[in-house]
């Protein structure tokens, strides 16, 4: 690797280009079978050569990348990282400036819908984090605050345990206290940055095994629960069941359920994951649903892609391509059988923000705006730059609170400028990212799930439940 460290921004030793230099051609890697050996990766799904290949350098992916946007260096935008991926194959060692830059990405796949040559940027950073996971040695604190985020995010009855305590902090003020005492921020931004992200909890809204469809029945669905959104939402899981039974649904709700892997499968925690997804498989196969519906957009796109996170496993391989098969975003499936529910008018204007792993990952942008333009008296409005992440992404915004916070700024001053009542979206994490960037500007609106705001109209209930309710920050 040429020793370019005195071009470094960010941090000591760093192989970037200054600001406006280019890697050069991504050009091709010869087919070695295996990653040379010292370099950094093992020989256990290397990223892979032919993919990194496909990279032609052409800059398309710069401008809809958060981490570029934000520091304008090329290590931080994907084109960067995919030249380090080249180089980890030809045997560099794995560096702590590598893993830096892999760090920093969000995730997102922006630049996955922007590429022309369709370079499969997903499945590279998800190799990467994999072997980062196995070979690269985190710091005792980037140790602890890991180990605290995965003992708890991918387990429902610990984060509904946590219900109560929190509860309690808020309706006692006691989070506003320690918030204004700023002595959780001085003791770790991470831990500062999760406690100002939970949302204002109510009463818990536990949910039947089985909930039978109003008139006809036109399919029998299973609907995934979730771990944030089953315990810091609840009202999304019980709107979308009173959706899909208003819309001629069976919904079989799993009472074996956990964790679908996503987070874990994000973050190169691959044999983690791959635990969580049989579980899954085996809790809705004895379920026997002509679908599983999602709600949270990170887990949908991680169940659409059982099938080569199980690839290698003989017993489970074709168990999870069926399953896969089978996954809906609830939007999805609501605009595939179409409406039979009536819709009542709501006077409100919205503006919809696409999550990431909803529009990037899976491909879902035009359904849920159709939903939203067919209930009588809305009025849809669009957000500048669009296609940049909230900030929010898993855990990026506990792991990397700053510029997540940046990016959460950015986002709230778009979606402010559009003069929308209420902002609607449809995944937890962006949920609370985007109400905390929102509450910080100072211009407080109402926030929804999409499907919130299509049980309103079936139900009545009318504009008035989405205003915005007094900041608690």
């Amino acid at each position: 690797m040429t020793d370019t460290s005195s071009n470094d921004t960010r941090a000591g030793g760093d192989p970037r280009p200054r600001q406006g230099e280019t890697l050069g051609e991504m050009g091709g890697i010869v087919d070695l079978g295996m990653p040379v050996p010292g370099g950094a990766f093992d020989d256990h799904n290397p990223p892979d050569s032919a993919l990194i290949g496909d990279c032609v350098h052409c800059g398309f992916c710069l401008p809809t990348c958060p981490t570029y946007a934000l520091w304008g260096e090329e290590m931080d935008s994907p084109r960067g990282r995919i030249y380090l991926m080249k180089q980890g194959l030809e045997g560099e060692p794995m560096t702590d400036s590598m893993v830096e830059h892999w760090d920093a990405c969000l995730g997102c796949m922006a630049c996955v819908t922007a590429c022309p040559s369709g370079v499969q940027y997903d499945t590279l950073i998800e190799q990467t984090r994999n072997q980062v996971e196995r070979h690269h040695e985190r710091s005792a604190g980037e140790k602890a605050l890991r180990g605290l985020i995965f003992a708890l995010f991918p387990h429902p009855k610990r984060l509904r345990l946590m219900r109560g305590p929190l509860r309690a902090m808020q309706a006692t003020g006691l989070d506003r206290a320690l918030r204004r005492t700023g002595l959780l921020e001085r003791m770790s931004p991470q831990l500062a940055a999760m406690e100002s992200l939970a949302p204002r909890l109510g009463r818990p809204e536990p949910l039947p095994p089985y909930i039978d469809a109003i008139g006809q029945r036109r399919a029998v669905v299973g609907l995934l629960t979730g771990c944030v959104q089953g315990a810091f939402f609840p009202g999304v899981n019980s709107a979308t069941a009173r959706v899909l039974r208003a819309e001629g649904m069976d919904v079989v709700v799993p009472q074996a359920q956990g964790c679908c892997g996503a987070l874990s499968a994000h973050n190169g925690r691959e044999e983690e994951a791959q635990d969580y997804a049989r579980r899954l498989v085996d809790a809705f196969d004895v379920a026997r649903v002509d679908y599983v519906v999602v709600n949270a957009a990170g887990c949908g796109s991680t169940m659409k892609e059982y099938a080569a996170l199980l690839a290698d496993d003989p017993a489970y391989a074709e168990r999870a391509r069926s399953f896969a098969d089978k996954v809906r975003d609830v939007s999805e499936i609501l605009d595939e059988l179409g409406p039979v529910a009536p819709r009542h008018p709501l006077e409100m204007s919205v503006a919809y923000h696409d999550a990431c792993h909803l529009s990037h990952a899976q491909g879902v942008r035009a359904q849920p705006r159709r939903l939203l333009e067919a209930i009588p008296g809305l009025e849809l409005k669009e957000i500048a730059e669009a296609e940049l992440c909230c900030g929010s992404a898993g855990i990026y915004n506990i792991i990397n609170p700053e510029p997540a916070r940046e990016l959460g700024d950015r986002k709230a001053a778009n979606i402010v400028a559009t003069g929308a009542q209420v902002l609607v979206t449809a995944n937890p994490g962006c949920l609370m990212q985007v109400t905390s960037a929102i509450e910080r500007s100072g211009h407080p609106m109402g926030m929804a799930h999409t499907i919130e705001v299509l049980d309103a109209s079936i139900q009545g209930a009318g504009a008035g439940v989405f205003a915005p309710t007094p900041a608690a920050r």
